[in-house]
Order: structure tokens, then C-alpha cells, then sequence
């Protein structure tokens, strides 16, 4: 085991760098903080690289070592790495995993569509897992998934299921050729989503917080849908529209 006490440290730095988007694309890496996703890391077997524990903690028993090479470090070491306002002292380095995502074999998908909130992508990462999608595709303008705070949205969702980068008009068409029905969201030629008969395999597309879903991908669908509104708030949380229908289609 290798022992870290500067932040000067070279690996330090080149970690550190990883909380920018241009830092993790040109390391092909990603930093997760804390027990539980490092812990979900390790279970569903991440392609972790580094363990970095700070000196003050134990390593969890429950946390079972495999090829990576754990490293402790220091106090500051460990507050110069954190993202959080407390940390818990613990870190994973993790390679990219570069997913495909068979759309013959795939019955429920979630599609997002410029959600620029990491907040926002990282529920609903979580939440089509939680209501057993398939996939998750990530279009042109959407939030990194890699950002620490769509991370730490995921609860560790972003190890469960396939979640790629994508162009969505053409994972649209992709779809529709392998037989799968394609729903948008809209508030303009839609159909309350309580009132669709859903096919037993589909696409769901969610959208901008402030613009919606592109109107050249809502072309495309067979239908779109939108969620009725019975009181006065103007709209819903994107995260929470899509939770909706995610269960309820």
C-alpha cells in the first residue's frame, strides 16, 4: 500500500483534475467520494483503478479488495480531493466504461434530451433503475454523467444499468427499425399519458428544463404525452415528470 501526505503530489493533482469535465475526457477517468458508491463501485465490479482511503479510517470490512491499488492519504490530502462539506474520507479512481446498449434485447429505455441540471439527470438515472429500464441515453447538451453531483445524485444507479452518450435522432430511428415505440413529452399535440395504450416495449424522451423536448425529435415519435396539471403550479420538476410516467407507463 502506498501512502500519499502532499498535496503537491503529482497523482494529487492529476486526481484533482478530474472534477472538471476536460480533466476526466482527457484522462478517460472519474472520481466517486464516499462509502456507499465506492461501496456500489466495487459490487457491481467498476473498472476501478485506485482506492484512496484517508489515514484516519479504517477500510470497511464489508469492502472486498480486488485488482486496484489501494493508497492512503492524508487529512488534507483528502480535503483537497473532496467535493463535499464533509467528507468521508474515502475515494475511488475509476476508468471510463465504454457501454453499448443492444436495442433488440431492451424493452423499457429512458432517453434525455438537454437536461442540463446534474441534479436533474442524476434522479432520473436513479429512478429508471429503481423502475427497471434497460438503458438510459444521454443526448447532445445533457449534463455529464461523470459531473460529481449527477454522481451523487445516482446513489450508485450509474453502476446498475447501461446509461451511453448519444445521438437521439438517430437512436430514435434505431429504436423505431427494432420495433420499439417512441414516446415524447410535450404540452402541444399530446395525449394525457393516462390515456395511451402503451406497447410492451418503448422509449420515453424527457427534456430541457426550460425548452422541453426538440420539436425535430418530437417529430419523430409515434405519440407524446404530457402529464395533466389539476392545480396552479405552471409545470413539474423535469425529474419528477419523468419519475411519473417512468412508473405509470
Amino acid at each position: 500500500m502506498k501512502q500519499i501526505d502532499s498535496i503537491q503530489n503529482t497523482s494529487v493533482k492529476a486526481w484533482k483534475k478530474l472534477h472538471t469535465k476536460k480533466g476526466r475526457d482527457k484522462a478517460k477517468q472519474f472520481i466517486v467520494e464516499g462509502f456507499h458508491l465506492v461501496e456500489e463501485a466495487i459490487k457491481h465490479d467498476a473498472p476501478i483503478l485506485h482506492l484512496l482511503i484517508c489515514e484516519e479510517i479504517d477500510m470497511p470490512s464489508n469492502f472486498s479488495t480486488g485488482s486496484f491499488e489501494i493508497t492512503y492519504i492524508s487529512k488534507e490530502v483528502s480535503k483537497e480531493l473532496s467535493e463535499t462539506e464533509t467528507t468521508q474520507g474515502i475515494y475511488a479512481i475509476i476508468e471510463f466504461s465504454f457501454v453499448r446498449v443492444d436495442f433488440e434485447k431492451t424493452s423499457k429505455i429512458l432517453l434525455i434530451d438537454e437536461v442540463q441540471d446534474p441534479g436533474n439527470v442524476g434522479t432520473m438515472i436513479r429512478t429508471a433503475d429503481a423502475a427497471g429500464y434497460d438503458a438510459v441515453v444521454l443526448g447532445t447538451g445533457t449534463s455529464d454523467l461523470y459531473n460529481s453531483k449527477t454522481i451523487r445524485s445516482t446513489q450508485g444507479s450509474l453502476f446498475h444499468l447501461p446509461i451511453v452518450r448519444g445521438d437521439l435522432g438517430e437512436t430514435i430511428i434505431n429504436l423505431k427499425e427494432k420495433g420499439m415505440k417512441v414516446y415524447g413529452t410535450s404540452l402541444q399535440n399530446a395525449k394525457p399519458f393516462n390515456e395511451v395504450s402503451v406497447s410492451s416495449r418503448f422509449a420515453i424522451i424527457v427534456g430541457n428544463e426550460g425548452k422541453g423536448v426538440n420539436s425535430k425529435l418530437l417529430s419523430e415519435t409515434d405519440e407524446n404525452l404530457y402529464i395533466p396539471i389539476y392545480g396552479k403550479a405552471e409545470s413539474l420538476n423535469v425529474g419528477i415528470a419523468a419519475g411519473i410516467l417512468m412508473y405509470s407507463l
